[in-house]
Parts: C-alpha cells; structure tokens; sequence
C-alpha cells in the first residue's frame, strides 16, 4: 500500500492565513504557496497508508476531549542560527498546543514519534530564503496581531509529486468555546 506523509496542524482562519501566505510568498519562500497558513502539531510525519484509519480514530478521540481556547499571534521571532526560520509567534494559546501535540504524538497511538526540537508553537513565515530577505520577514511583521476561538484541528497529506499540502479531514472540539473570536491587526492595517 505504501506510505503517505501525514501532518495536523491548527488553521490560521481567513483573512489572516491568507495575509501571512502572501507576505510569505512576498518575502521569496515559494514553498509558502503549498502549505496553507497554519501551527504545527505534529510536522510532516511518514506513516503506512493503510493506518489511515486508525490515525483517524486517534484524532477524533483528542477532538472528543479538546475544548475550544482563544489564540492570539502578536509579533515575530527567529529560530536562527538554530534554523533558518521566522515566525509569528503564539502569545496566547501555547499550552493548548503543546497539550494537543503531546496528544496527537502519544507513544501509544498511531502518530508517535520524537521531535527534532522542543515544540514551540509558532507560525512559520520564512524559511530557508536568504538573510536579507529573513530579516525583512522579521521586521515586517513585527507588528502583526490575529486573535481568534480554535476550535479544533485537521489532518493534512502532503502530495507525493506536487509537495503541496491538502486538508484530508477537520477535527472539531466536542466541548463549547472558551472565548469569541476577536480581529486582527497589521501595521499596514493600522497605520
């Protein structure tokens, strides 16, 4: 059957995932146009095929036990010299995340696995460009702020010709919201 190469992550909603895509495009990461807006629960795993549905199982359990929780990015931060990437980062929400992924990637489940790193909830917008363009990603977003309710996760299949990512399945939280979704401000937009 073959193995496929699996991701879950929390959707970054419209219209921030879709700003932070095109500053990310625009600051020469052209890998951003196939991995949608996102963080990180489990980063690309490779896994059998035919554990599809037990991975399923796994997921919609921790859905079933998720509650929704408020999310706020505010500023950027770099993983450099470590890795050559910048991001958004997770003023609000980060316990819940690492709570999620500790889930997701249970040694007893289908989706274990050790990280290269400690997990670090984040919102990736530039990897792997040259300094210049890191530094302007950095500097450029510096004041970018979303806040929104999460109210679950998805599992995503990268593609195996095209490397593009593409949702599979949403997982939504059984439990009611902990908070209403709030806006979104960027220093384009406030300026």
């Amino acid at each position: 059957m073959g193995t496929v190469t699996l991701g879950v992550s929390i959707a970054v909603p419209e219209p921030y995932g879709s700003l932070l895509q095109q500053h990310r495009t625009g600051f020469g990461d052209t890998a951003a146009l196939g991995i949608p807006t996102h963080v990180t629960l489990l980063p690309p795993t490779e896994v059998e095929a035919g554990l599809r549905p037990a991975i399923e199982e796994h997921l919609a359990g921790i859905a079933n036990r998720g509650v929704p929780f408020p999310m706020r990015l505010c500023g950027t931060d770099s993983f450099r010299p470590l890795t050559p990437v910048v991001f958004v980062k997770v003023v609000e929400g980060a316990a819940s995340c690492s709570w999620l992924q500790r889930l997701v990637r249970d040694t007893g489940g289908p989706l274990a696995r050790e990280l290269q790193f400690p997990y670090h909830p984040h919102v990736t917008v530039a990897h792997g460009i040259d300094e210049t363009a890191m530094d302007k990603a950095l500097a450029e977003l510096a004041d970018f702020e979303a806040a929104w309710s999460v109210a679950g996760f998805a599992l995503y299949e990268q593609g195996a010709e095209d490397g593009v990512w593409r949702l599979q399945r949403e997982f939504g939280f059984a439990g009611r919201p902990s908070l209403p979704a709030q806006g979104a401000r960027t220093a384009a937009s406030s300026g």
